[in-house]
């Protein structure tokens, strides 16, 4: 079996590429991205390699189609495409934002069929779900509306719509949306603060045991999961394509609420402060420039569906090994220690 990976530089990307390499089912692995990693670094060192870039910008109804036509001739003999590609920055380019995730999941889409390939894997997430007010867990059915004030959210939910037109206009293709959690693992500690803490937040206060109380919005719960956990979802997914039609949540146990977060992070002492606090302030950071985060992500964190990955588990026999706490310990350290891997978006800081 040959696989493509679009999007194969990232966090998830190079936990793929990890997985992909350790499954016998698997020949070959072609990994496409805007800017090539250093091929002879693990994990990329067994991929063959292509640049693409799936949020160009076209012009006219001719490029746009000579586009998709280019990625399908990179794509013919493969087996399987896992769809990774997404910009999460810059924030403030909306226009770009949306020309790479929504558009770009059409092209793939198109280019998918048009290359004639069996089965397309897509990345979707938790954000594309409507947001609740409780913590009653969530399967696949649960309406992706998105969050409106969230752009990734927004953008999200309507990767969404992209993909229901795309499964009803080629029922050819098997369509499979993984949706997972939040994904962390300690390599992906220098891209993670780039994205979201910025140049002025000092790295070393986040290490656990640290700060002496952790500041959280009051009602705060996460699920997190491991990069390698979510890979082996997606490799689950590809090497069974008869039980991956449709949507599947992947999230590891257990859901860590304020204290939990508290624990692992400094002392165990939590200062809960009201959400509309947290927001006012970060919405200020962001306009001065201080952060790169707006608050939309803040928004998205707090709506976010505790979600039911009881079909990942039965349809694909996909368990995680990693569990939530250990998750997110390693994340904190690879902050801290600025860790990352040969690649644009993983580069380690410092």
């Amino acid at each position: 079996m040959r696989v493509a990976v679009l999007g194969a530089t990232g966090n998830a990307g190079s936990a793929v590429l990890r997985a992909l390499a350790a499954d016998s089912a698997v020949d070959s692995v072609l990994g496409l991205a805007r800017r090539l990693p250093d091929p002879t670094a693990e994990p990329f060192a067994g991929a063959d390699w292509a640049t693409f870039d799936v949020g160009e910008e076209t012009s006219s109804a001719t490029e746009e189609d000579a586009l998709v036509d280019r990625l399908a001739a990179t794509l013919a003999g493969v087996d399987a495409v896992v769809h990774l590609a997404w910009l999460i920055q810059p924030n403030r380019d909306r226009g770009l934002l949306r020309r790479a995730n929504v558009d770009g999941t059409r092209r793939v889409a198109l280019a998918v069929a048009r290359a004639g390939v069996a089965h397309l894997v897509v990345a979707s997430s938790v954000g594309a779900y409507t947001p609740v007010s409780d913590d009653v867990p969530r399967d696949e059915s649960w309406p992706t509306g998105g969050v409106p004030t969230s752009h990734y959210s927004v953008d999200k939910a309507a990767q969404e719509r992209v993909l229901d037109a795309f499964v009803a206009a080629h029922p050819e293709v098997v369509v499979t949306r993984l949706r997972p959690s939040l994904i962390f693992q300690a390599d992906a500690g220098a891209e993670i603060g780039r994205y979201f803490l910025g140049s002025l937040v000092p790295r070393r206060l986040l290490a656990p045991g640290v700060l002496p109380a952790l500041p959280a919005p009051r009602g705060l719960r996460l699920q997190v999961t491991h990069a390698d956990d979510v890979a082996r979802a997606y490799v689950a997914a590809v090497t069974h394509r008869e039980r991956a039609h449709g949507a599947f949540n992947v999230a590891a146990d257990p859901v860590l609420s304020g204290d939990d977060l508290a624990r692992i992070v400094d002392h165990g002492r939590l200062l809960e402060l009201p959400v509309g606090l947290v927001r006012g302030v970060l919405a200020l950071a962001y306009q001065a420039r201080l952060v790169p985060t707006d608050p939309g992500w803040l928004d998205m964190g707090m709506g976010a569906p505790v979600m039911d990955s009881s079909r990942a588990r039965a349809d694909l026999g996909w368990s995680p090994v990693h569990d939530a706490p250990s998750v997110l310990r390693a994340m904190l350290e690879g902050l801290a220690g600025r860790r990352g891997l040969a690649s644009a978006p993983m580069r380690p800081e410092g």
